[in-house]
């Protein structure tokens, strides 16, 4: 591996953008198949091929489940209106243990993921989270919502992260994106969830435009170029790459927060998913580990790394 010896801003032209949308909510009907055909594409290549294929089984179980499961409803418009009023997501993390919907998907995922072949840790993780009663796995989701995972039991709650994510998609898909409004830096304006990633994307009407990812619901909300995504500063931001993986991913790195994150490139590759290609890109975050800068964001698929 090599990393390009200068670090410059980036020199992506953003070209014709016509007008790019504030956010394109998650279609969970579409998400995580789509994912799962990623990292089958991915794992074919890959040195990282068998643990590809799992994520890629567990992806199609979350689009699985959901099967015969109603559309939840939207949150009020009081609340929707109270939380663009204060700036803050329309969805409250907080209240999803009265909601009897999470318990059905957690039951219906870890049942699916059961006959998914895994490593021997990864199944008795799973039989630990299956276990468990209803409390422990809101505690889970509730140290999720904090962006950290315990070190002891990564495993446990990247079962439970994946409910979760099934969960917010669902909710999130039913709301108006009209009514959305910027929160902060960092922050995802539909639940609040850090970003995964970015993407530069080449859709119709947005061609070279960038989005962030959010980690849990899946929403992608507007955001400029070369300007942090961590700490929104607009001054010592760089890039660094791989040299030779046709500049598909890269770290956006910078001098103020000293933070780092991945940005993929979906218009130089259509099929790009923020979850599957930031598993598949592990090089990248080894090459940047011993480096003056912290990955920031959350990205469970890879804090065991």
């Amino acid at each position: 591996m090599s990393r390009k010896s200068a670090v410059v801003p980036d020199p992506t032209a953003i070209g014709n953008i016509a007008s790019p949308p504030f956010a394109r909510l998650p279609d969970p009907a579409s998400l995580f198949s789509a994912r799962s055909r990623r990292l089958r594409q991915l794992a074919e290549t890959s040195d990282l091929a068998p643990c590809l294929n799992f994520l890629a089984e567990l992806g199609q179980a979350q689009n699985d489940i959901q099967s015969d499961l109603p559309l939840p409803e939207s949150p009020d418009a009081e609340t929707i209106a109270r939380a663009r009023e204060f700036e803050m997501p329309p969805l409250d993390r907080s209240l999803i243990g009265g909601d009897p919907a999470i318990g059905t998907l957690f039951d219906r995922l870890f049942a699916a993921a059961a006959t998914i072949e895994k490593p021997v840790a990864a199944a008795k993780a799973l039989a630990r989270v299956t276990a468990a009663d209803p409390a422990e796995r809101l505690a889970m989701a509730q140290t999720i919502f904090s962006n950290t995972l315990p070190g002891d039991a990564i495993a446990e709650h990247v079962f439970v992260w994946a409910g979760l994510q099934v969960y917010f998609a669902r909710v999130a898909s039913v709301l108006d994106v009209a009514a959305l409004a910027p929160v902060a830096d960092g922050v995802c304006p539909v639940c609040g969830g850090a970003p995964m990633s970015s993407m530069v994307v080449g859709w119709p009407g947005s061609h070279g435009a960038r989005f962030c990812s959010c980690s849990l619901c899946g929403t992608l909300w507007h955001y400029v170029r070369v300007k942090c995504v961590l700490c929104g500063s607009t001054k010592g931001i760089g890039y660094q790459e791989i040299d030779g993986q046709g500049g598909i991913v890269k770290a956006e790195t910078c001098d103020e927060c000293h933070g780092w994150s991945k940005i993929l490139y979906q218009d130089k590759e259509p099929a790009a998913d923020p979850a599957a290609d930031d598993v598949a890109s592990l090089n990248l975050d080894l090459l940047m580990r011993d480096g003056p800068y912290h990955r920031g964001g959350f990205s469970p698929l890879l804090a065991g790394f």
